[in-house]
């Protein structure tokens, strides 16, 4: 059985993401969502409770399986959410992000990054003009260093199961020559190894620039959704100050799936 936790705020970004994920559970039977709410004061309870009976309503009539309503007051919003996808074992978050705008950056998107980074679960970023039209195919951004360390494999499984889709594993380094190394070789045998499940397709790109290399795989394999691997820079500096998920985040009009190494 697979949970999902969709944590709604009722903004317009959440519920877009909402709507999104209930497109992407309709029919799986061995689904769960989880309609998430943390409300401020004991005054909101009831109005929440009536949006999330309402919301629940939509994801029944979608064709979503199964819907569990959670709702908890007060608390930091990342740590809730982080136990209770540790106490639910649930299989992914979903959340919207915020439009590129810097007051909507600190708003919802700085929590939305902020879950990223604490929780080692597998988050499912949806940005704000990303339309359903099913997932067929996920590509999966990889560096091809130290890739059984620094792979999440099970818990990116556990994610595939429920799409079964074409895996393409792709690479971008401005070092790539007309053959690959040795190195990159074994990496690609590695990574049958780890999605033997489903078929996969490798790609190695010669580009300087990452964004726009992966923008143009993504319209061009018509991907629904991009994983990527978060990496820590030091002990001391946030996740997301430099990396490239961050970017991704909110470059991206496609969902991203972050998985921690």
């Amino acid at each position: 059985m697979h949970r999902v936790i969709i944590p709604v705020d009722f903004s317009e970004n959440s519920l877009k993401a909402a709507r999104f994920a209930a497109q992407m559970l309709a029919g799986k039977k061995d689904t769960t969502a989880i309609l998430y709410n943390n409300y401020e004061t004991e005054d909101e309870q009831g109005i929440c409770i009536n949006y999330l009976e309402s919301l629940k309503k939509e994801f029944l009539s979608a064709g979503v399986n199964s819907v569990e309503l959670e709702l908890e007051m007060g608390g930091d919003l990342v740590d809730n959410i982080t136990r209770l996808v540790q106490s639910s074992r649930a299989t992914l978050v979903v959340i919207g992000i915020s439009g590129k705008s810097v007051i909507e950056q600190v708003m919802f998107g700085s929590n939305t990054l902020k879950l990223v980074d604490e929780n080692l679960y597998p988050v499912l970023i949806i940005p704000p003009g990303a339309s359903y039209k099913g997932i067929s195919n996920i590509a999966f951004a990889s560096d091809f260093i130290d890739i059984e360390a620094t792979t999440p494999s099970v818990l990116i499984n556990a994610v595939l199961e429920m799409f079964n889709p074409m895996l393409h594993i792709v690479n971008v380094n401005s070092e790539h020559y007309v053959s690959l190394t040795e190195e990159i070789q074994q990496g690609k045998e590695k990574f049958r190894e780890l999605f033997s499940a489903y078929k996969t397709e490798f790609y190695f790109i010669t580009r300087n620039d990452f964004l726009e290399a992966l923008d143009n795989f993504v319209t061009d394999y018509k991907i629904d959704i991009l994983i990527t691997i978060p990496k820590h820079q030091s002990n001391t500096m946030s996740l997301f100050k430099t990396s490239r998920t961050k970017q991704l985040a909110y470059h991206s009009h496609i969902p991203i799936l972050a998985a921690h190494e």
